[in-house]
């Protein structure tokens, strides 16, 4: 089945493979319906970006798919995008494969929203350029509900709260965000406990705006640090090799039909194990 092969992933980027002409038996394309005989060769052409994006075979879960966009699973340890140096090894390079397409930005096909390399879970992926206007109008008019799990370390004064703070790149380290900048950028985030733990907060974090970095900012400015964030946060903590946060929740309207699409991911094993040491410790 040619959606099994790695390179391709799914059954409804094979159609469009097939269709497009770009998967040939024995160096001729054929019909979706085509019978393969055994010992009979395929070969599929991956499709390419511009700029030097090239097609990588896909790996990451599809928590959603359809002809209009993708909803990714994304893991933790995988860039969105390419940055200085590398094409290669991003999400993007597989969304080329997935057929995602939007935005002005070859190396960011049809992403409207994105997660830090080390933060996992969902991201929406526009696979027409219609789809990503309205997903990008939907995201601006804050249509889009973003939600992740957040393990703090500490415990915030109330069950619910609402961050508003302006952040930018910081004034001393250009890598870092901050409230101290010089270039503020609106920003709100709003939070609900989810579970008390000895030393720990189990938070429900929703983005409002998407500035980088936000969540981590924001929380660790109220003196809720975002455990295991190796920036904001303290290092190694519950021995986390990365940031516990997760993007486990994404709800919005079908930018061309306009039903609900509500996504949830569950916890990877990492923030789980690091969850229970915090409930034992």
């Amino acid at each position: 089945m040619l959606a099994a092969r790695p390179e391709v992933g799914t059954r409804s980027l094979a159609e469009r493979l097939v269709l497009a002409g770009a998967v040939t038996v024995d160096g001729l394309a054929r019909p979706k319906s085509h019978r393969l005989e055994h010992g009979s060769v395929v070969a599929v052409e991956l499709p390419a970006a511009d700029e030097g994006l090239v097609a990588e075979p896909v790996t990451v879960e599809l928590a959603y798919e359809d002809d209009h966009l993708i909803v990714v699973d994304k893991p933790a340890g995988l860039a969105m995008h390419p940055g200085a140096g590398s094409t290669a090894g991003t999400l993007a390079a597989q969304l080329v494969t997935l057929g995602a397409v939007g935005g002005d930005d070859p190396q960011r096909p049809g992403i409207v929203h994105r997660l830090d390399r080390d933060t996992s879970g969902l991201v929406v992926v526009a696979r027409s350029e219609a789809a990503f206007a309205a997903l990008q109008e939907a995201i601006r008019r804050r249509e889009v509900e973003r939600r992740y799990l957040a393990l703090v370390g500490g415990h915030p004064e109330s069950r619910t709260g609402r961050i508003e703070a302006p952040i930018g790149r910081d004034r001393r380290y250009p890598t870092k965000r901050s409230l101290d900048t010089e270039e503020p950028r609106d920003a709100v985030t709003w939070f609900e406990l989810v579970e008390t733990l000895s030393e720990h907060a189990l938070l429900d974090v929703k983005l409002e705006t998407g500035r980088t970095h936000q969540i981590r900012v924001h929380l660790a400015a109220i003196g809720l640090p975002v455990s295991g964030d190796l920036s904001y946060g303290v290092k190694g903590d519950l021995g986390l090799e990365r940031q516990f946060l997760h993007a486990h929740r994404l709800r919005f309207a079908h930018p061309v039909t306009g039903a609900e699409i509500d996504l949830q991911s569950p916890l990877p094993a990492d923030l789980t194990a690091a969850l229970e040491r915090a409930r034992f410790k």
